[in-house]
């Protein structure tokens, strides 16, 4: 009965595995990646998080247009692939970069990701704040994303949490987002 050999011999069980899910040898070239971004605010009365300007009682501050779930999903993106990270890229001190569209910022890495020869499988993106409220926006987060990374929307999550007023994040002085990406080899 072929269920008893796999059990008596793990090699033989490992190679038909290999046989009847060949799509599974992907997975030994998958890249994962994690990045994590996090800015104090200042005066102001709005926020950009996932491309998506919130209105809000201080604003971030930033070089760019300083959304937090984007260069940590930039940072995840380049890091799956040791190429470093955002600010390698788009320096701070660059007037190039200065109040940028972090969404133009994602795109470039989603083209130096693809011309390496690989594609987003997903990503994952938590923001951290006390405010403002981001339940409402969070739909709209990943469309956006999905559309800069060329992923469907099913492939990326972004949810919202506090730090239930620890720290400086729970003290309302800055936000933080954590993100985890999945490359594929594409054409494998």
């Amino acid at each position: 009965m072929p269920g008893r050999e796999y059990k008596a011999d793990p090699h033989a069980r490992f190679a038909c595995s290999r046989a009847f899910f060949p799509e599974r040898n992907a997975i030994k070239r998958a890249r994962i990646g994690h990045g994590f971004d996090i800015h104090a605010f200042k005066p102001g009365d709005f926020v950009v998080i996932g491309g998506v300007q919130i209105p809000h009682d201080q604003s971030v501050d930033a070089h760019s247009d300083g959304d937090v779930a984007i260069h940590a999903l930039c940072d995840a993106l380049l890091g799956a692939l040791a190429l470093g990270d955002i600010g390698h890229f788009f320096p701070p001190d660059d007037m190039r970069w200065k109040d940028a569209d972090s969404r133009a910022l994602l795109r470039a890495c989603v083209e130096k990701v693809s011309k390496l020869g690989f594609g987003v499988g997903n990503a994952d993106i938590t923001v951290i704040c006390e405010g403002p409220k981001l339940a409402p926006h969070l739909l709209m987060m990943r469309e956006r994303l999905s559309q800069d990374l060329g992923c469907a929307l099913h492939d990326v999550s972004v949810k919202a949490t506090t730090n239930e007023k620890m720290d400086a994040i729970g003290k309302r002085e800055g936000l933080a987002a954590h993100a985890v990406v999945l490359l594929w080899p594409v054409g494998a």
